[in-house]
């Protein structure tokens, strides 16, 4: 697989991921999905480099234009709510039996 391709594709994830935060209802969220899927697809077959550099340049522009101000973090990820809530017990556990 080629550089560009795995470039769009991970462009590909970044909206969904930036549309995810958004709508964190996943059935709000999937006609969004659908709607980025068919951008992506609309401009699948183009063969021109300076149109293909101007689309990701303009899906780079959209992507920070809707980057979310406070990005939906998992519980148990880095900067979630949970994120080594228990480190300390696990730390200084000991068993003597």
């Amino acid at each position: 697989m080629t550089a560009h391709k795995n470039y769009v594709r991970s462009l590909y994830k970044k909206a969904l991921y930036t549309s995810l935060d958004w709508y964190p209802n996943r059935l709000q969220w999937r006609s969004i999905a659908l709607q980025i899927r068919a951008e992506f697809e609309a401009n699948r077959g183009e063969t021109s480099p300076v149109r293909i550099q101007q689309l990701v340049r303009e899906t780079e522009d959209v992507l920070k234009e809707y980057r979310h101000p406070l990005p939906y973090k998992y519980m148990t990820a880095p900067g979630g709510t949970k994120y080594e809530r228990n480190k300390w017990f696990e730390d200084n556990m000991t068993c003597k039996f």
